[in-house]
């Protein structure tokens, strides 16, 4: 079966080569008519044959043609399909033959989107994508399909649309390599029977609406102010358990109460005109008032010997 594109749709890919891209056909076009003329002159001036001879050395260069090295050329007998020619130099037969077109068999890149398309959660996006792919069986691709490089772009375009239409909005943005895969598998299934593989696909871009993308902007900020709030709660309880933990070890040991009080007070008085409230039973349970006495001495010693 030969697919055919709409020609509203469709866009012309076909290559073919003309007398300036074939330099050995321009040569030897040009040196078969030298002859002809130099024969006319010197030997005959039949005008018979020198029309005869600029005809014939007219099919003899129509029937030079190259490919180049990346390229493959699709040769039709008589609108028949006979063979594949190149790359490089090759020879038809004038008039009988014909090269319909060059098929490229290097790496091709083809863009396509989905615009406003649904989700399954019913949310309209733009997408934009990209499918890398090569003709691996140029006969198929010239004698199954026409245009196509417009038939791939199409049905990358089908395709994309319909595996949005499956998927929902976290899965589009949270999976796009799982989302290019798919597409990629069912390219593969449509394009291999027209000797066309597809190697790659990438998902370029996902536009959401601007409401949608400000309300999911709030909605992330709202969860991660929560997740502080949590953290903030989970570090007061694991506070508290130590603070609980170290009045049981005071609670036991009242000397040691009493070295963490003198410890706290030290650290206070060590900054420069710091200012410490004290209750006065601290002060009367720990004789913090002595000791804190003896400090405040001892620094205005250290002052005035400065």
């Amino acid at each position: 079966m030969r697919i055919k594109i709409e020609p509203e749709l469709r866009r012309t890919h076909i290559h073919r080569k003309g007398a300036c891209n074939n330099p050995i056909a321009f040569t030897a076009l040009v040196i078969l008519i030298g002859l002809n003329f130099l024969i006319y002159f010197l030997l005959s001036k039949n005008d018979i044959t020198l029309v005869l001879g600029i005809i014939l050395a007219t099919l003899i260069a129509s029937s030079i043609h190259i490919a180049d090295q990346w390229e493959k050329a699709v040769v039709l007998r008589m609108g028949k399909f006979i063979g594949l020619k190149g790359p490089g130099p090759f020879v038809i037969i004038p008039i009988v033959d014909r090269v319909h077109n060059y098929i490229d068999q290097r790496v091709r890149v083809t863009d396509f989107k989905a615009e406003e398309t649904l989700t399954k959660d019913t949310v309209p996006v733009n997408v934009d994508a990209v499918v890398y792919w090569t003709v691996w069986d140029v006969e198929k691709a010239a004698l199954e399909v026409q245009e196509y490089t417009s038939a791939v772009a199409y049905i990358a375009q089908t395709g994309l649309r319909d595996i949005i239409g499956k998927h929902e909005l976290a899965d589009l943005l949270q999976n796009r390599e799982k989302i290019g895969e798919a597409l990629q598998t069912t390219l593969d299934e449509n394009t291999n029977p027209w000797g066309i593989t597809c190697q790659n696909v990438g998902i370029k871009d996902i536009v959401i609406p601007a409401a949608l993308a400000d309300a999911m902007s709030k909605q992330a900020q709202a969860e991660r102010e929560r997740q502080a709030r949590v953290i903030l709660g989970t570090a007061e309880t694991e506070i508290s358990a130590k603070f609980a933990q170290a009045s049981e070890n005071y609670l036991n040991n009242p000397v040691a109460l009493q070295l963490r009080g003198m410890n706290m007070l030290f650290e206070g008085l060590k900054e420069k005109g710091s200012l410490i409230i004290v209750p006065s039973s601290a002060l009367e349970s720990m004789n913090l008032g002595a000791i804190g006495g003896l400090s405040a001495l001892a620094e205005q010693q250290t002052n005035a010997q400065k």
